[in-house]
């Protein structure tokens, strides 16, 4: 088979039911689905949290079961490489068993952190040699090595290497960008194809559409994705420095050509506002670590707005955390609470806050679901979109 029609060999799509698509909302692009793996289903729109070295920072499994009511979650593959380390990942059986989460799990392929490390990494056509951010130690990804190490990893879904170009890069980089990272998912998928499960349930591979924010070369890669025949895309590269608008237009041209019967993830986005903009367009996945990172920093996103725990307005307000939210913590910590633990500098603060953004963000996904199902998500979006944004 030559080379450019390389696609994935269809070890799960059993007449396409690795994604059911199961209702395409009358108003908008917006759309429900279910993915299945054999550690679950996943009811999409879906905000999945991020994992990176194996945990949700601060949060408990059983919270992020319980409270959180997470679906799916991330783990990062360049982090996870560095430690524990492949050795320890294998002999635990697999992440699921390491840090004990019994759903679907997801790993990237570790390309944005690698090619974060601007001054310690040097590109090439066979991959990356970067230095280990721990100790300066040398390493060096390929996409076979990458396809090896997300397998002995063992998520459900894995992510095919690439480079995620700046958001200001200019025309010339992104088009040898682009190039490089399609010749990269040739190697990817060829490398996938000749290797097995490690754990004997099924691995999917997501490539990754890149493109920066030029419109042709989005729509290229976006044909060129949609005809390896995968179980799912990605679109990566946005969230990196380009306005909003751009992010939305960007994700519009993609969503133009990828499968409509496939799940499409949109990578690393966002605030609220960017996920219910992203479902409006056609995106069923999304991952971020800002509920956790702006929790952990004393910010909580609610219905009514954006709280910033820090000041002293909240000191006398014992009112519950979300008075409209139906997360457990809501309705057993005040704000005034919050507030006092941020103050004192107490960890159960950032805890909580970080519990409460999670199960803030997959109760959003769940309700936009809910109207999507409804046929009226255009009108429910555009009555919470002003209240989501308004910081109190």
């Amino acid at each position: 088979m030559a080379q450019n029609n390389l696609s994935l060999r269809p070890t799960w799509r059993k007449e396409g039911r690795f994604f059911e698509l199961q209702h395409n909302d009358t108003s908008s692009q917006a759309r429900a689905g279910l993915i299945t793996t054999d550690h679950g289903q996943i009811q999409t729109p879906i905000f999945m949290p991020v994992g990176t070295l194996g945990t949700v920072k601060g949060v408990h499994t059983h919270e992020i079961l319980n409270e959180v009511k997470a679906q799916i979650i991330l783990g990062n593959t360049y982090h996870l490489y560095l430690r524990p380390g492949l050795e320890v990942l294998e002999a635990a059986g697999g992440l699921h068993k390491f840090n004990g989460f019994s759903r679907p799990m997801l790993t990237d392929s570790g390309g944005f952190q690698v090619f974060s490390l601007t001054g310690i990494r040097k590109l090439r056509e066979e991959g990356c040699e970067f230095r280990s951010h721990i100790d300066g130690s040398k390493h060096f990804f390929t996409p076979e090595n990458v396809m090896d190490t997300e397998r002995t990893i063992g998520a459900d879904i894995m992510m095919a290497f690439d480079e995620c170009p700046p958001g200001t890069a200019d025309y010339a980089y992104a088009r040898k960008s682009l190039d490089l990272t399609h010749r990269w998912l040739e190697r990817c998928i060829r490398r996938f194809s000749e290797t097995e499960e490690k754990y004997g349930y099924h691995q999917a591979l997501f490539p990754i559409v890149q493109g920066c924010v030029y419109s042709d070369l989005r729509r290229e890669s976006a044909h060129f994705m949609a005809e390896k025949d995968a179980e799912g895309y990605a679109i990566g590269g946005l969230a990196v420095g380009e306005p909003a608008e751009k992010m939305y237009e960007m994700i519009e041209v993609v969503n133009e050509i990828l499968p409509t019967d496939r799940p499409r993830y949109l990578m690393g986005v966002g605030t609220p506002m960017n996920i219910l903009e992203g479902i409006e367009r056609g995106v069923d996945m999304f991952d971020c670590v800002m509920p956790t990172r702006n929790g952990r920093n004393a910010q909580i996103f609610t219905w009514e707005g954006i709280i910033n725990f820090r000041n002293a307005k909240w000191a006398k307000d014992f009112s519950p955390v979300d008075p409209l939210g139906t997360a457990t913590c809501d309705h057993v910590y005040t704000r005034a609470y919050l507030h006092h633990l941020f103050k004192a500098k107490e960890l159960l603060g950032m805890q909580i806050a970080s519990i409460h953004n999670l199960a803030f963000y997959l109760e959003l996904v769940r309700v936009a679901r809910e109207h999507i199902l409804a046929n009226d998500f255009a009108d429910w979006k555009r009555s919470v979109m002003p209240q989501l944004a308004t910081r109190l």
